[in-house]
């Protein structure tokens, strides 16, 4: 909101008249993202007028975004006003720090009837590699989310995600489809504006990825005096135990509710959660498929697994499961290649009661001396003892980052030597200044060499 200014519903609606009377219903619109009312009054008169938005982060470098529109010729671009990038092209709208441009090169392709958002792929930057999702896959799981979580017309959560990361859009659209009142803003946990804005404003939610509840526990958010504060929601990569732990054990002495949840950008967003009243119970656990949605686990020949605490790949069924990927704009006017099926490529387990747990990811296994070593699980047992340690590697190497150059690296390989059995020399060591992690706080591993 700039400078706190509301707009209602009716208000959104005028709007999208006046921005969608300038372009053509299914055209491909370029939307740079950030978390103000221009970028979200942008998406939303898209969708509305069946257009396609391509969501992206509007600090995009000008060398990436040139790759992209090459690589899908988009018909306009809804982008700030004094980027000296878009000079060239023709304005033709304005609202605010908002500005509509005109390229005019979208007639040489088709775009298929149901496809309705493109996002980028979890951990992408600039990648011309996209999920085509459909009006379909974004209704059903934002009404799932929606009763899953409770949500109605008195909510108010605040954005602390980026709008075009999945996890942040679903959050504004099941509470759009809610009636519910959005709190936009770009301040950061770290800015004392932000908590203003939440205080002065009453909001009702904050989601996060891991590594937001990290911060929120450092400034001592334990503490703080947050009474409208009812809900907390956290998804994107799982959460160290210890930590989990921490907030569902100040939600349940505080009457908050707190939801783990697991999802994918191929999902639209969220495949499952943990209800409230089992976050302490389960901790760890990504908790039972939402409403409409099913697991299976299958084993490495494709087999069903019905034992519980048996692990193997979770695959996901549901109407939110995507159309499939695009590459360019040629594979716009593809239809739905999934099918409702979505292979996830993490590896889980199931307990005696239904609960699922992700215990590693199919592809971060490496070999070391013939044995089959899960990265995650390396990275879990690291943490347990030290601080900040990711882990990547190959075949008899496994390569260990960490900020903490207080950390003896003998200390360290003796210590996942010891736990595994495994020869210390097959450990290697490395000192970063930072971790590196994509605008939404994931970890970015492709960063690490």
């Amino acid at each position: 909101m700039p400078n706190n200014k509301s707009y209602s519903y009716e208000d959104i609606i005028d709007f999208s008249k006046s921005f969608n009377q300038k372009i053509p219903i299914r055209s491909l619109v370029f939307c740079l993202c950030d978390n103000t009312i221009d970028a979200f009054l942008g998406y939303i008169s898209l969708v509305l007028n069946k257009s396609v938005p391509v969501m992206l982060d509007r600090n995009i470098s000008d060398d990436l975004l040139m790759n992209l529109i090459k690589k899908y010729s988009p018909a306009y671009i809804w982008a700030p006003a004094n980027c000296v990038f878009f000079n060239t092209y023709l304005k033709i709208f304005s609202y605010q720090e908002y500005s509509l441009y005109e390229l005019g090169s979208q007639s040489k392709y088709d775009m298929h009837n149901d496809l309705a958002l493109l996002l980028t792929t979890s951990g992408s930057t600039g990648s011309p590699k996209f999920v085509r999702l459909s009006y379909e896959n974004i209704t059903t799981n934002a009404q799932s989310i929606c009763q899953y979580l409770a949500i109605s017309n008195k909510d108010r959560p605040v954005t602390t995600l980026p709008m075009h990361y999945s996890f942040g859009l679903s959050i504004i659209n099941s509470h759009l489809i809610s009636g519910s009142t959005i709190l936009l803003t770009n301040h950061s946990l770290f800015e004392k504006e932000f908590w203003q804005f939440v205080t002065e404003f009453k909001a009702t939610s904050i989601s996060g990825v891991p590594y937001l509840f990290e911060i929120l526990k450092k400034l001592r958010f334990f503490k703080m005096d947050l009474p409208y504060l009812t809900t907390l929601t956290q998804a994107g990569g799982k959460l160290c135990n210890k930590l989990n732990a921490e907030f569902a054990e100040f939600c349940k002495n505080n009457r908050k509710n707190f939801f783990v949840m697991y999802g994918q950008t191929e999902a639209t967003a969220r495949m499952s959660y943990l209800p409230s009243y089992d976050a302490n119970r389960k901790i760890g656990s990504i908790g039972i498929p939402i409403p409409g949605g099913q697991f299976s686990l299958i084993d490495e020949e494709g087999k069903l697994i019905n034992a519980s605490n048996q692990e193997g790949e979770l695959i996901y069924h549901g109407a939110n499961v995507c159309m499939g990927y695009s590459h360019s704009r040629f594979d716009l006017n593809k239809g739905n290649e999934n099918n409702g099926t979505l292979h996830t490529g993490d590896i889980a387990k199931k307990d005696l009661d239904g609960y699922y747990y992700i215990v590693g990811r199919k592809k971060r296994f490496i070999k070391i001396f013939g044995t089959r070593v899960s990265l995650d699980e390396a990275e879990n047992l690291l943490n347990k003892k030290f601080s900040n340690c990711i882990c990547t590697g190959k075949d008899d190497t496994l390569s260990i980052f960490t900020t903490n150059k207080s950390q003896d690296s003998n200390e360290i390989k003796n210590y996942i030597s010891d736990l595994t059995g495994i020869n210390q020399r097959a450990f290697k060591v490395h000192y970063i200044s930072e971790i590196p992690r994509d605008a939404s706080g994931k970890l970015l591993y492709s960063k690490l060499k």
